[in-house]
Parts: C-alpha cells; structure tokens; sequence
C-alpha cells in the first residue's frame, strides 16, 4: 500500500500488526484513553534490596516488555550491567523498548538478539554496529522507530506496556524518591525516563548514591517505584555530550549556523517573548552563540527554550535572554549541572514536552525549531534515520514532534557530505515529512518551502541571504558528487518508521550484501 507521501509500505506487515498508512500531520482533536500500570501495594519506606539478580529473577519473565533511559548517553552504565544478567539467566523473546538506543549499548543488544533473549525492538534510534546488524537482517521482525513524543503517546496509550522499567539515576532515597540533578554522575533532566516511572507495571531504579529520605526534589517518586538497587557506578556523565551533541569548530557548520541566525532574526517571529528550541547536531547547536549576540545587540529576550538543552542555552538563561528552560534532556554536563541551581530550567516529561495526543504539548508554542538532516529531497522531507548507504545510523528524536509544532522549521544541512549528496531527489527514508518543513539552509544558500509565501516574502530582501530554489541546490549537489548507484535492498523490512500520531512513514528495507 502506498501512504500520502507516496512510500510503498509492505501490505503483509501492515496487515498482520493492524497499523495504518501515513495521511498528514494534522493531527486534529481526537478523543483518546489513557491506560493504568498494574502496581503492587509496597508496605514500609524501604525499597532497597541486596540482589539486582533477585529482583530480576522475581519479576521477568519470558516475552515481556523492559525499558531503559538514554539521558546518559554515550555514559550510560546501567543497560549492560542489567543485560548482562538477563542474558546470564537464559530469558527469551523480550521485547526492548528503550528511550534511544546509543552506540555503548550496541554489542550488548546484538549478543542478546543472537541468542534470542531480544525479538523485537522500539526506539527512537541506533547507531553504529547495531544499525548495521539490523539494516542487514541480524533481528527477524521489524524495529519500530518513534519520535519522542509518539513513544510518550504510545506508553500512555497502552501500545507499548512496559512490564519492567530499569532505571538509572544519580540519586535515591530508600522510597525511591529520584532525581538526575544530585550525586556524581548527574544528569539534569529525567524528562523520558518519567514515562517509563509512570507507566511501567515493575520500576526498578539503580543508583550509586542512596541519600536520606526524604529526597527532594524527586522527578521520579516513590510512589512509582517497586525497587531500589545500589550498584557501584551508574554512568559517566563527561560522556554526555558527544557525537550528535558536539560543538562544532567546522567553518562549513560555522558558516551555516551564521546563515540560520540570519534567518531567524530577520523572520516575523523574531521578537520580544519568541520562543525556539535547537536539535543535535554542529551547525544546529551553534546557532545559539550566534543567536546570542543578536538578542543583545536588538534588545530581545525569549520566553522560553526548548528540548535537549546545551550550556549555551542555560548561559542565556542565566544572563537573562531566556526567561525559561524547558528541559526534557540535558546535551551536556553544564546543562545537567544547570538544573540544580536555577529554579527556571524546568524538567519536563516526554509527554509534556512533544505527546501529540495530550492536551497541550510545549513544541506546540514552539515559534522557531532548528534541526538537522542527514538527507533532505525536492520536497522537503527529511530523512534523519539511514545513512546514503541505506544503513540505519541515526534516530527520531525529537524531529517531527519540534518540526510539526514550531511555526517556523528550519533545516540546516551541509551541501555535501564527503562524497554524498544531503540535498537529494528522494531521500532514502522519510521521517518528517515535507510539509512540516519551512527552510532549509545550506552552507551556498537556503531554500524556501514553496507553500510559505509569507517567508518568501520576508527574506527575498535580506542581504547575504542567497535564497535559491532546493531544486537549484539539489543539482549543485549532483555536480559536485555526481550521480550515485541506485542502493538495492531486498523485499524484507528490516524497520518501520512511524509517524508521531501511530500511522507509519515509511519502511526500511534489508540492504543487500
């Protein structure tokens, strides 16, 4: 069958998993449910317990659902210790429903699906050896990717039940009342980890650092929580910011970044109480230096920040250029360390942050949104999943949600990368579709949706703004790099990419050897 963005998506998976074709990112108001955890009744304050062997053994059994956080990151400890064990005790068909998945997990999940601990996958993301296992056939059914804000809805709306959330946190009273911003290995914000606490039939939290009770402020509460496990170390937070989060010192990026922060400034929403959020990436992140030298230059303050947050963002928060933070994940350790100290960076849970289906997500105030693209075609749609090899190596995140609820989506992207065009006829998989696109700047010039005729308007006299038709960009794109082989794949779906509403996208199909 083939959905509105004219991807063919296989009939035969549709079917079987009763799911629906992508139509349009209107979501409209629709009436929905909301489902419970099963709990059970904790007498007494204290939920420590000595074995995390134990509580696995006592709780797990064949072909559940566990989830896990990524706010550590590339310093994430907890996921192997735990998968360690699971794998050690002989578990089978369990379904794997982390936050994201990030590369130190990589070895682990792929040992756990060889040996059929791990038979289907939902994430944000993969990157790394784990996205090649699996853009190759190493998982027989099909992972299924979300944005942060449909995996927000799909937990709240009982299509993916948790039966076990572990969850690692820098501090923890005896109740298992938690939080990210105390301890040695902080975090900052709880912001996904929040759904799984809330949602989850079985919560075991692992921490490091058991303090007094009672542990204020608590994200995570004791209420929630079933289990409180010491272990020696839950993660490194210098490890956070890396990869996707790096601050870029590329002139290429640089020069982008100057270009978007033209953008903006000069856009209609450019004015006292904007609001904007910036994804991951280099040129994505820097934009927000260049941004605020503007703001104090023009005398303009924003209301609020949004989405993963980085310590540029929490300096203007700081200096008073930011009124608000609103902080769903912490990109680094000055921002995590942030949290502790300015009753203005406000934690947020995933729902809260980007759940279409709620009753007022914050990207819905969003005036300007900042993302990245590993691809993006004629049309606008964006691709931030596969790589030009067809190869999984990247994640959702956040994209569509920012990219849907911002009034302006700007797309920042190189040209080329090495070899490979960004600015293509079709990308290889659509995640965001093109109608929640608005520009797309590229380091010879940007390019404006057609269907935004009020931005046409508004930039066409900028000077230094080289605005050119992406079809222009496309072919400048071709020349320098030439035309690629056409990437065969099997007939097998290796993945299916939803949309944030529950409607699928697109499909991934097997790359060939």
């Amino acid at each position: 069958m083939e959905n509105k963005v004219k991807r063919e998506l296989p009939d035969d998976l549709m079917n079987k998993m009763g799911l629906k074709p992508f139509e349009t990112t209107e979501i409209g108001h629709p009436e929905v449910k909301r489902v419970a955890p099963t709990v059970r009744v904790t007498i007494g304050q204290n939920k420590v317990v000595a074995s995390l062997d134990e509580v696995i053994k006592n709780n797990l059994k064949d072909g559940m659902t566990i989830s896990f956080h990524h706010h550590f990151r590339s310093g994430d400890y907890i996921f192997n210790m735990v998968m360690d064990k699971i794998i050690a005790m002989g578990y089978k068909d369990l379904t794997l429903a982390p936050s994201s998945l990030t590369g130190v997990m990589n070895d682990k999940v792929i040992e756990a699906i060889k040996k059929g601990v791990i038979t289907n996958i939902t994430s944000s993301g993969m990157r790394g050896s784990l996205g090649d296992f699996v853009s190759h056939g190493g998982l027989k059914k099909p992972v299924i990717f979300r944005s942060h804000g449909n995996r927000a809805r799909s937990i709240e709306e009982g299509e993916i039940k948790i039966d076990v959330a572990f969850l690692g946190v820098p501090a923890s009273d005896p109740a298992g009342n938690a939080n990210g911003q105390d301890g040695d290995a902080v975090f900052g914000s709880l912001g996904y980890a929040l759904m799984d606490a809330q949602y989850a039939n079985k919560v075991v939290l692992l921490t490091d650092n058991i303090v007094d009770y009672p542990n204020t402020p608590a994200s995570i509460k004791q209420d929630q929580v079933d289990y409180v496990v010491k272990v020696d170390k839950v993660g490194d937070p210098d490890k956070i910011g890396s990869g996707a989060t790096r601050f870029t010192k590329d002139p290429k990026e640089l020069k982008i970044a100057q270009m978007v922060n033209q953008v903006i400034v000069n856009s209609p929403y450019y004015k006292q109480g904007f609001s904007f959020q910036t994804g991951s990436g280099g040129a994505a992140l820097a934009v927000t230096r260049y941004l605020r030298q503007s703001m104090i230059k023009d005398g303009i303050t924003a209301s609020f920040a949004l989405g993963g947050i980085t310590k540029p963002t929490t300096d203007l928060l700081e200096e008073g250029l930011v009124r608000k933070v609103m902080d769903v994940q912490d990109f680094d350790k000055g921002a995590a360390q942030s949290m502790a100290n300015n009753k203005n960076q406000q934690e947020i849970d995933a729902s809260w942050y980007a759940d279409p289906h709620n009753k007022g997500a914050v990207v819905n105030n969003l005036d300007v949104s900042i993302l990245s693209a590993l691809q993006i075609d004629t049309d606008f749609n964006v691709n931030v999943m596969t790589g030009s090899d067809g190869v999984i190596r990247g994640a959702v995140g956040g994209h569509q949600d920012a990219a849907a609820g911002a009034k302006m989506t700007i797309i920042t992207a190189p040209l080329v990368r090495g070899r490979n065009a960004t600015v293509v006829p079709s990308v290889e998989t659509i995640v965001t579709p093109g109608s929640s696109i608005d520009v797309l700047v590229t380091e010879r010039g940007i390019a404006i949706n057609p269907a935004r005729k009020d931005l046409i308007d508004a930039f066409k006299n900028v000077p230094g703004l080289n605005i050119l038709d992406i079809h222009d960009l496309q072919k400048m794109a071709e020349k320098q790099v030439g035309v690629p082989k056409p990437l065969e794949y099997t007939d097998r779906t290796v993945a299916l990419v939803e949309y944030r509403d529950g409607t699928i996208i697109d499909a991934i199909k097997e790359v060939k050897d």
